[in-house]
């Protein structure tokens, strides 16, 4: 485990959300990046190969989510989290939890908001041609709504759990995160973006693992785009 932030008192000050989907292979090699001090919270979305027995074993938190889908997954985390920083990352070993340290420095420090990894592909079969262009898609049409300029919506990020909550994030399919984004950006919080190595993932794709994925996951994006201004987003993050 990698140095995390420190906890005055021993307490927990950074909870990992990691939605997990038949990830048992992958869980090893994940959990085992968690830095220092942090509480992983696997949050089991139906999995069929052990997932949930494999993450316990390690020390991480289970919280099981029987709705399917991505956004279903990511928020019932969300919802479990306790700590003031609240962390997302794949479950799947394409992404170091690692990374996050510097994330979750930037928001504490007061610098940003919200703190997004930009994956930068390690090796081939890390990035599908098909996911990178439905990803460019949705950076283009993100930043005509918004005006941030982004170049991905991948799912290292890392933000005040307290300022997430206030977000009011409804969406529970692939387009969570980028509602996550959006809503943000309307609610006029500093958005960062960082490079972060990003490899080959253990185990089948879920979501950007075929084309049909990949245009589900954008249809379902398109339509959080299409959505209004929220009003309770309105406010910025307190400082």
């Amino acid at each position: 485990m990698s140095a995390g932030l420190p906890a005055p008192g021993g307490a927990v000050t950074v909870d990992v959300v990691l939605p997990c989907l038949d990830e048992a292979e992958a869980l090893p090699w994940v959990l085992a990046r968690i830095p220092d001090g942090w509480r992983a919270v696997v949050v089991d979305n139906g999995s069929s190969d052990g997932s949930p027995d494999v993450a316990r074993s390690l020390g991480a938190t289970v919280v099981h989510e029987p709705r399917r889908g991505f956004g279903a997954a990511c928020h019932a985390g969300l919802l479990a989290a306790e700590a003031e920083y609240v962390c997302f990352c794949d479950c799947d070993a394409s992404l170091d939890p690692g990374e996050l340290v510097p994330y979750v420095r930037e928001v504490a420090s007061g610098a940003a908001d919200l703190v997004l990894g930009r994956r930068r592909p390690q090796g081939l079969g890390a990035w599908p041609l098909h996911a990178r262009a439905g990803n460019l898609a949705l950076a283009r049409m993100l930043r005509r709504r918004t005006g941030l300029r982004l170049h991905d919506l991948g799912p290292l990020r890392a933000a005040r759990r307290e300022a997430l909550l206030g977000l009011g994030l409804t969406d529970r399919r692939s387009g969570y995160p980028l509602q996550m984004v959006v809503r943000a950006a309307d609610a006029g919080w500093r958005v960062a973006e960082h490079a972060v190595p990003y490899r080959p993932r253990t185990g089948k794709s879920k979501v950007t693992g075929t084309w049909r994925g990949t245009w589900q996951a954008v249809h379902d994006m398109r339509k959080v785009l299409a959505e209004p201004p929220v009003a309770a987003c309105t406010s910025t993050v307190a400082r």
